[in-house]
């Protein structure tokens, strides 16, 4: 038990959690540790109890400590934990739990990488677009499908998301104009640290090794934009626009007990992705997404076919090196059920079945001045307390041109 008032062993921000962020502290962005809804300034702390690691976080974002080895990571986390439930040392931490404010983006992207490994999101879209086709690409069982993105616009939950501007074919017409199709994708991010060299692939067995933490994100998507330039090439202005992510970075230590096996795998594995041997890497992650304070969906993160030591794996076994501070993510994260769905695209069968909400409003797609809010956590089991991961939102606001 942690001796910070009002925090019991079932808080979902409670000591099985501790997740990073930064938050504004005297007008400039410091690292911080949550506990509650309390933030334990890094920087301070570890000036008096752990001074070899103060330099790991006396900045504003987490890269230096990504950068630094996963035994690392873990030290800090096993000190941030006796701080908070050794009495001794209270007098010393206690002045240094501040209230939660502004919260910025707590790591410097480097590379930001999306995948597509929900068999029920890839399946779904396939029917609706290719509906005399098979519905997944032929390689899609065979390798974890993903894209490069655009780091320079991936922002902190609550950053306002304009309206992206394109083409967009309209019947036989080419127009140039605002995205009239603007979609969400609820999707799990993972924050990456310790680099490789180019040439260095990364092992499934190694994956925890580079893995940091867990994030959420909403990689936001112009599908009119997207459907007109993705062949051959695939995602490009339909997805570089905007890529929103939880001020919230959670250990992935913490998820040690929230581990679930993947669905069986219908296609035999190359050696590389070949995960049958090892731990599970499925993760027990419930989500939610809620639309102008309505839920319209609950996607369920033990459904993805691929997991994210396989999305590594696959990213680095050509010998692309990784670094501190990259992001990779999940893609759609979407179940077999009609309310599972992770994107508007499937929800409203592309506009034919439009969403009902409160007040009578219906939306196919995003319009202005609409809110997402896409929420995630590990549910409480017997022995086993509710995890939070936070909230990434977003307000869609006028295209600029």
């Amino acid at each position: 038990m942690t001796w910070v008032p009002g925090v019991d062993a079932g808080h979902p921000y409670g000591l099985h959690n501790l997740p990073y962020g930064a938050v504004s502290y005297r007008d400039s962005p410091r690292l911080v540790v949550r506990i509650g809804d309390l933030g334990l300034d890094l920087a301070a702390a570890c000036a008096r109890l752990a001074p070899d690691l103060a330099p790991l976080v006396s900045g504003p974002v987490l890269n230096p400590l990504l950068a630094a080895p996963a035994a690392t990571w873990r030290r800090l986390r096993a000190a941030v934990t006796e701080w908070l439930t050794d009495e001794s040392v209270r007098p010393v931490v206690e002045p240094l739990l501040e209230p939660i404010g502004q919260t910025h983006l707590p790591f410097e992207v480097g590379d930001y990488v999306d995948f597509y490994a929900s068999e029920h999101h890839a399946s779904a879209i396939g029917r609706i677009l290719r509906p005399d086709s098979p519905s997944l690409p032929e390689a899609w069982k065979h390798l974890p499908i993903g894209y490069h993105g655009r780091s320079g616009t991936v922002v902190v939950s609550g950053t306002p998301i304009v309206r992206p501007h394109g083409q967009r074919r309209v019947g036989g017409e080419i127009e140039v104009g605002p995205s009239l199709r603007l979609d969400i994708e609820a999707e799990v991010g993972f924050v990456l640290g310790a680099g490789t060299r180019l040439g260095e692939p990364v092992a499934l067995a190694d994956a925890a090794e580079h893995v940091f933490g867990v994030c959420l994100v909403n990689d936001w998507s112009a599908r009119d934009l997207q459907a007109w330039e993705y062949v051959p090439l695939g995602p490009f202005l339909g997805k570089s626009f905007a890529t929103s992510v939880s001020p919230w970075v959670v250990p992935l230590d913490a998820f040690d007990s929230a581990r679930t096996a993947p669905p069986p795998r219908d296609v035999p594995l190359v050696s590389y992705l070949d995960d049958a041997a090892l731990p599970p890497w499925g993760l027990d992650i419930a989500l939610e997404i809620e639309l102008n304070g309505a839920v319209i969906s609950r996607p369920p993160f033990p459904a993805m076919y691929w997991t994210a030591a396989q999305m590594l794996a696959h990213l680095t076994v050509n010998g692309a090196s990784i670094r501190p501070g990259d992001l990779f993510a999940s893609g759609t994260v979407s179940g077999p059920e009609p309310d599972q769905a992770g994107s508007l695209m499937e929800l409203s069968q592309i506009g034919r079945k439009p969403l009902e909400l409160p007040g009578g409003v219906t939306r196919s797609f995003l319009e202005d001045g609409d809110e997402v809010v896409i929420r995630g956590r590990v549910p409480a089991t017997p022995g086993r307390p509710e995890l939070a991961l936070g909230e990434v939102t977003g307000v869609v606001v006028a295209s600029l041109q």
